[in-house]
């Protein structure tokens, strides 16, 4: 009689806990498919992400940097920089020109993050690039998307007669060639180190002539690098030597897989190269900035 006591309640133990674990399980399923319900989708506080089967970067590549103080910072040097997309190991920023499911270029995920999301820009970039002047989402979309109220073209019902029609000029990824970067070099005497940080970046949009020859640049915006990292870590950029291992855009700057040249460093006189150097003495000039700082670094170690 004991026995069949025991056993008895050991079943009803086993099957309390088997309703127990029922109930908790069915809980759970709720409640995740009541969360998300509850989540907003596509919400402009998360970064635009790039559907891909094959992308898995989801946060920004870490920093080769960690915490740095200031008294550990022995010496350091601003540069800004020229990334010309038309340069061969540029062109996996400038391709495709039309995002495509996997890919995009870097102004078109720019573009995205600036219009739906809450990365901001900064107007006036040529005399101001301490970031001081945001712009609203309206003024990023006025300057990328303009009207030509000045635009004649003949009216078809009343041949020889001209209209006004008014002309959409668009900025694409397609005018866009060059970028500025502005970028700090510094020695870590804690870790005996040289490294690079990219502060801001800046896209140039070309100028053509009514013949259609490009005669020049025009900066839009600065975008404090930073600020963008969690944007370009969620956009996949196309691997030139391996098709089965994605890399992000935010990947691609931290580990300077692009090409560039100075012009310009930090001066008493705030002037670019171009300002004090003509022709093929401004090219000379870069590469001696780039090797001043090589050169400092190598200066501290003894052989």
């Amino acid at each position: 009689m004991k026995h069949s006591k025991n056993v008895c309640i050991q079943k009803k133990t086993f099957s309390g806990f088997f309703s127990i674990s029922i109930l908790f399980f069915v809980f759970t399923i709720t409640a995740i498919e009541s969360y998300s319900q509850c989540k907003p989708k596509g919400s402009i506080k998360d970064p635009p992400t790039i559907p891909c089967p094959g992308i898995r970067v989801s946060r920004p590549f870490p920093m080769r940097d960690v915490y740095v103080r200031e008294a550990d910072v022995m010496w350091s040097k601003r540069v800004w920089r020229v990334l010309d997309l038309r340069e061969k190991l540029n062109l996996p920023i400038y391709y495709p020109e039309e995002p495509s499911v996997c890919l995009m270029s870097l102004f078109d995920v720019l573009k995205c993050a600036l219009l739906t999301g809450n990365l901001q820009a900064y107007s006036n970039p040529i005399f101001d690039d301490e970031f001081t002047m945001p712009m609203t989402k309206l003024e990023v979309q006025n300057l990328l998307v303009s009207w030509d109220s000045t635009n004649q073209v003949e009216d078809v019902n009343n041949p020889g007669q001209f209209i006004t029609v008014p002309l959409k000029k668009e900025i694409n990824s397609v005018n866009i060639r060059q970028y500025w970067i502005k970028e700090d070099w510094y020695f870590d005497k804690q870790r005996s180190v040289m490294e690079s940080k990219i502060i801001g970046i800046c896209p140039l949009a070309e100028k053509v002539s009514e013949s259609g020859e490009m005669i020049g640049v025009k900066p839009l915006f600065w975008i404090y690098f930073p600020d963008a990292r969690p944007y370009l870590a969620k956009a996949a950029v196309f691997n030139r030597h391996n098709d089965a291992e994605r890399m992000s855009y935010d990947e691609l700057f931290v580990k300077r897989m692009f090409s560039s040249y100075v012009y310009k460093e930090s001066n008493v006189y705030n002037r670019s190269i171009i300002d004090y150097k003509k022709g093929l003495d401004v090219l000379l000039e870069s590469e001696a900035i780039k090797e001043e700082i090589f050169v400092y670094e190598s200066d501290l170690w003894h052989y």
